[in-house]
């Protein structure tokens, strides 16, 4: 991110109440981007929400939607981020200083939970993209190691024993994503799972695809993906150098594992972005929702296309 926009981004966050977290995501980071008209992402963890609502009405009422605002306050809003979303209630299409905003509010428990465990595999997959964190009280980047590991995991999970594509996604943020995932990947060359040609990461990669490979990658998913994999495949019992029980998935095979895991992100996903659109419709109101569609259905094609 430019200087210029995080100081922008910094200078609206001191007109809200105090959070614990904050990272701007999306669009805005990518290098090339130099349109002032975009839209400014990005997440605020906060300890408790409904107080955080209620302090952030008597200074940006009109962040919100009129409806919510009259019928419940920051009850509802909470309510219905929680009860119908995923966690998270979105203030979209804020003006300030001639730049839109768009900042999402969340519980940094429940953030935590999804970067530790996938539970909804919503912030942390963003978490796994390059974001510019402004605020981190509690360390949330340290935390968030164990969430890119697993993102590495899955990724060698379903791709073959030899592989050179850069995602679409990548391109023009391929330094971003580099330095986001770089460790990782040297942990696993280390223990000789990866192996890269002389021209680097972005050049041939070659990985071991046996069943000991399989196993320490589905140990490094999150803890909810593992569970729901286990009901799917069984599990193993086993005890750890402390003595602890630990489950261990059932691996026939790597084909196995992959389909299993990816049937499972499937259904979180669908089911987390589902409760997450019907939630999102309901915070931005009647004027603003058109705009809120428009927006998902642009960034879908776009995705497809």
């Amino acid at each position: 991110m430019e200087n210029e926009n995080k100081a922008e981004v910094e200078s609206f966050i001191k007109e809200l109440p105090p959070v614990e977290f904050c990272c701007v995501y999306g669009s805005t980071l990518h290098p090339n981007n130099h349109d002032k008209s975009s839209m400014v992402d990005f997440i605020l963890g906060v300890a408790d929400p409904m107080q955080w609502h209620s302090d952030n009405l008597n200074l940006n009422r009109i962040h919100y939607a009129s409806w919510m605002v009259h019928l419940g306050g920051a009850k509802l809003i909470t309510e219905v981020a929680e009860g119908i979303g995923v966690g998270v209630h979105f203030n979209p299409f804020v003006t300030w200083n001639d730049r839109m905003f768009k900042y999402g509010i969340v519980r940094m428990h429940d953030l935590i939970r999804d970067v530790l465990t996938w539970d909804r595999f919503y912030l942390s997959g963003r978490l796994q993209k390059p974001v510019q964190i402004l605020v981190d009280n509690l360390e949330i980047a340290e935390v968030n190691s164990v969430n890119l590991k697993a993102a590495v995991a899955s990724a060698l999970l379903l791709l073959p024993s030899q592989f050179t594509e850069v995602k679409k996604i990548v391109q023009g943020q391929f330094d971003l994503f580099q330095s986001l995932y770089k460790p990782f990947l040297e942990e696993y060359e280390k223990k000789e799972l990866l192996r890269f040609s002389s021209s680097g990461v972005q050049g041939n990669i070659s990985q071991d695809c046996g069943l000991s490979a399989a196993h320490l990658h589905v140990s490094s998913l999150g803890s909810t993906i593992r569970s729901r994999m286990a009901m799917e495949l069984g599990d193993n019992k086993m005890l750890d150098e402390s003595g602890k029980v630990i489950h261990q998935v059932v691996i026939n095979s790597r084909e196995e594992a992959a389909k299993c895991m990816q049937k499972v992100l499937r259904r979180v996903v669908m089911v987390s972005s589902a409760r997450q659109a019907v939630s999102g419709l309901l915070a931005v109101g009647g004027v603003n929702g058109t705009r809120y569609l428009a927006n998902k259905i642009r960034k879908a094609w776009k995705s497809w296309s």
